[in-house]
Formats: C-alpha cells, structure tokens, sequence
C-alpha cells in the first residue's frame, strides 16, 4: 500500500471518529462540574459548630436578607427555594416563598420546601426547631467587615464555589470600592462628626459596627464610640449633646423625620445637615454584605454633599 493511500485513509478514520470525539469531550466537560458538585462540603457555622454536607445544598431556605444577597451574588440564587419577608434584592428573590422572618420563621412552611439546608442568624428563634426536625442548619453572624468576609468564605464553600472565583474575589472588589468612596470625599467632609441612626428608638450605628467601620474608612469620625455596642439604644439626650457634625437617618418606613427632644438645638438640625434615606437606600446601607460597596458610596454622596 503507498504512503499516499495509507494518509488517506488514516484522514477518513480520523475525520469519521470526529463527531464521536466532539461528544465525548462535551461529556466530560459537563461531568466536571458535576462531579466537583458531587464533593462532600464541611464548614463550621458563626456557633462554633462543624456542618458536614454529603454534597453542596441544591435547595436553600434564606431567613436573613444579607445571606439571600450573598448567595445570589455568588451566582447561586438559582439554589433558593425560600426567603425571609425582608429579603428583596436581587429582584429574582421576589418571586420565591416567604417564610416569615428571622425572629418568627414559620416552621411548616420551611419545611413544607424540603431544603437541605436553612441559613439564619444566631439570634433566630428557629434553629432548634428545625434541627429537631432533621433539617440542616448553618448559621452565620455578619457584623463587621471581618465578619462580612469570613461569611463570605463560609457560603463559597457550603456552596461549592471556589474561593479564589466567590469569596476573595467578590470581597476584592467591595473592598476597592470602599476606597474608591474614601477617596471621593473632599477634603472638607474629612474628620467631620457623623452620627448614623439605624432606625427610630433612636436606635445608633456604634464604631464596633461595620457601618461604623465603613464610616472610619471614609475617614470621618462616629460620634457613638465602640464601647456602647454595635447598635446601642441611645437616650436622645447623647446624641444632643455629642452634637454631630452630620445626622445620617436609615428611614425604611418613609415616615416624616420626627425630631427627639432637644434635637432642635444641634447644629446639623438647624443648618438641615441631616441625609434621611427612603427604603432602598436603607435596606442597602444597614445589610451587612455583597452591597457594602454600594453603601459606601452612598454615605460618600451625602457627607460630601452636607458635611460643613
């Protein structure tokens, strides 16, 4: 047989087994992620104590709105079967069963969506009961930048997402943000005196905070020290007499702004240096998670713009 006949007919066999090669490629390349899926996952949730999963969670119950917003913008929104009644962003979670809030989940209704796993905070009345019931819980406490971080970690790998592609990077960017938004500030707003209220009690962002951290990072100064708690009770009094620079109010009920006694008397009231947020700014500046980044800038807006 010549060279000639026998390149040729090496093309045939080559070109016949194409298609068959074309598809067993596509099929490893579809087991892939499916047997990385397939991985038993193990992490140790904010009580201390070591879950172990045979695979990752396909179907997720959310009972807090930072941890729905970090499942989804690690690109896994598609997983939640279930929500708590604050959780509204992304848009998709809208759509989803709500199953009451942190403090009075309704346990049947969890349930009733077989989860694999229920994510909430420490301080939610429903992990006993559920845990009773053989539904896996996970639970997760973001108060500070570290905390956000450290969650961050957790959720990458009870999901299965590579850190290197979830977490870290995710917290790259909202950490570039912050200090993009630090940067923005003029040179006037820095050092000015910030008092922020999280909601009306009067309820305060403390410097142990992560809004409290995020207001350090813009370079002001939080006029609610580290000692009194992350979000401490105030007597309106304090604030009176901290008399701040700057009043920053998270109104997600849009009522008016109501002042406290005495708090006519303050600089920041009668020069109008009071930034009073509607619903969606507020939901985002007191979450704790993926949308810090968003905050950030925010505050920036309003401190650059009212600062004296």
């Amino acid at each position: 047989m010549s060279q000639h006949v026998r390149t040729a007919l090496a093309r045939r066999v080559v070109e016949s087994m194409a298609p068959w090669l074309a598809l067993w490629l596509a099929v490893c390349a579809l087991a892939a992620p499916m047997a990385a899926a397939a991985q038993p996952v193990e992490v140790r949730d904010a009580r201390g104590r070591v879950v172990r999963l045979a695979q990752p969670p396909q179907r997720i119950v959310s009972l807090l709105p930072s941890l729905t917003e970090s499942v989804c913008e690690l690109g896994q929104c598609h997983r939640l079967v279930g929500v708590d009644r604050y959780s509204n962003w992304p848009e998709a979670v809208r759509q989803l069963p709500v199953v009451g809030g942190g403090l009075d989940p309704q346990i049947e209704a969890i349930v009733a969506l077989r989860p694999d796993v229920v994510l909430l905070a420490v301080s939610s009345r429903a992990s006993d009961r559920l845990e009773a019931l053989g539904i896996t819980v996970v639970t997760l406490e973001p108060k500070t930048h570290a905390d956000v971080r450290t969650v961050l970690g957790t959720l990458s790998d009870l999901l299965g997402v590579p850190r290197a592609q979830g977490a870290d990077r995710l917290w790259r960017v909202i950490d570039a943000s912050v200090q993009a938004a630090a940067q923005s500030l003029p040179e006037r707003a820095r050092k000015a005196r910030v008092y922020f209220e999280v909601s009306r009690g009067p309820y305060a962002a403390g410097e142990g905070s992560f809004i409290g951290e995020t207001l350090q990072r813009l370079g002001v100064r939080n006029v609610v020290p580290a000692a009194l708690g992350p979000f401490p009770r105030l007597n309106p009094e304090f604030v009176v007499r901290a008399d701040p620079d700057l009043i920053l109010v998270g109104n997600r009920s849009m009522q008016s702004m109501l002042m406290y006694p005495g708090w006519q008397t303050m600089r920041a009231v009668r020069e109008q240096r009071i930034c009073a947020f509607g619903p969606q700014e507020s939901d985002v500046l007191v979450r704790p998670g993926p949308r810090m980044a968003e905050a950030a800038r925010i505050m920036a807006r309003c401190i650059a713009d009212k600062a004296p």
